[in-house]
């Protein structure tokens, strides 16, 4: 019995001391809803276009002879720096002067056949000429003559003609044995060494290119936008760039041209914008990873709010505006430039006004920007500044 006397009292007090509790957390007054605020600003606004690429050389050319034969005398290294007709390789194929002197030889015996065609036709005019028999029969036999002879002779001339081309083409070939450098330049490639077989380069549809000579005093950026932001890239545009391989270099530059035609890839179309260089690092390398925000607008003197204080109703952007009391009032604006931090508000508020950029409600999760306008529509948070390519949305609103 006393076992039980124990149990119920102790149940007895645990109603009790919980029916204590309840009462009290339901009679407790309620904790406030915070709002984190910021002033409106007036500043200047940046918006950007980013997009990611390479570097390249805008001034190189490919090495690639057009006849075959064994590499020998390679005389560059990657690197190197060649001045404009100093050599490079040679290549050694014995039938390129058999095919000189074959030509050369087959150019003699035609100007040898033309000699000949002219004499018979002088021969054969000679004759017409000197026809003292006047008959009939005779002078055609004499004009016959002398009109094979004159077709002999452009048969000749034709010839004589074809072999020369031969001939300097023979000695083209000859001469192409020695690879030059065609410019100045920095030897960025060299795909060959002492022994190959150039005809061996090749395979299926493509071909690997013996050496490679860029001028590095033209590299530039050459980087990939989306083609939602391609609108707001224009010639002449500033730029800012960094490199992955380069920890904390940043170099300026503008941009030189954008390609007409795109590029898909997996459904996304992007098009190739040149960026040239304001000044050169002797660290940036061609292939180098590169990184660029293209500034397409600059707006001076605005007013400026964070982008999380900027929400949309029904297709209206508003904001809510704490510059006195405990409750917010909900303000329409005109929004401007936007970028991935900021907007422009043109119309609604004025500098100095306290704008709400986070709700803190207690017993919820804490959020930025509250979902829910404060006359209980539906609202939604605006998130400006997606596009693909990073940017901004344009200036207006």
């Amino acid at each position: 019995m006393k076992i039980k006397k124990s149990y119920a009292v102790i149940a007895a007090v645990l109603v009790i001391g919980g029916g204590y509790y309840w009462y009290q957390k339901a009679h407790q007054p309620s904790a406030a809803v915070q709002y984190v605020t910021t002033p409106a600003t007036k500043g200047t606004l940046t918006t950007s276009v980013t997009g990611s690429g390479n570097v390249v050389v805008d001034s190189s050319v490919n090495i690639d002879p057009t006849i075959t034969g064994t590499v020998a005398n390679l005389a560059v290294n990657v690197g190197d720096h060649v001045k404009k007709g100093q050599a490079l390789f040679s290549i050694v194929n014995d039938q390129l002067g058999i095919a000189a002197s074959s030509a050369s030889q087959s150019l003699t015996q035609s100007k040898q056949s033309l000699e000949s065609a002219k004499a018979a036709k002088k021969q054969a005019q000679y004759d017409m000429n000197h026809n003292r028999a006047g008959g009939s029969a005779t002078t055609n036999i004499l004009e016959n003559k002398l009109q094979s002879a004159e077709t002999a002779l452009e048969a000749s001339q034709q010839n004589v003609t074809v072999s020369q081309a031969k001939y300097q083409s023979a000695l083209s070939d000859v001469a192409k044995s020695s690879v030059t450098a065609p410019m100045d330049g920095t030897v960025n490639a060299v795909n060959i060494k002492n022994g190959d077989d150039l005809s061996k380069l090749s395979s299926g549809s493509s071909r690997t290119v013996p050496i490679i000579i860029g001028d590095l005093g033209t590299i530039k950026a050459q980087v990939q936008i989306n083609e939602v932001d391609v609108p707001n890239v224009q010639i002449g545009q500033k730029a800012m760039m960094t490199f992955s391989a380069i920890s904390g270099l940043t170099v300026s530059g503008k941009v030189e041209k954008m390609d007409s035609l795109g590029t898909i890839t997996q459904g996304v179309v992007t098009y190739n914008a040149t960026i040239s260089f304001d000044s050169l690092d002797p660290r940036i390398k061609p292939g180098m990873s590169v990184s660029a925000s293209i500034i397409t607008g600059v707006k001076q003197d605005v007013i400026i709010v964070p982008n999380s204080a900027v929400k949309t109703q029904n297709g209206s952007d508003y904001v809510d505006v704490l510059n006195s009391g405990t409750t917010p009032q909900q303000v329409d604006v005109q929004i401007g430039a936007v970028n991935n931090t900021d907007t422009e508000i043109t119309s609604g508020i004025n500098e100095g006004d306290k704008v709400v950029t986070r709700t803190i409600n207690p017993g919820t999760v804490t959020t930025a920007t509250s979902s829910t306008s404060a006359a209980g529509g539906a609202g939604a948070t605006r998130i400006p500044g997606l596009t693909g390519g990073g940017g901004g949305r344009g200036f207006g609103g």
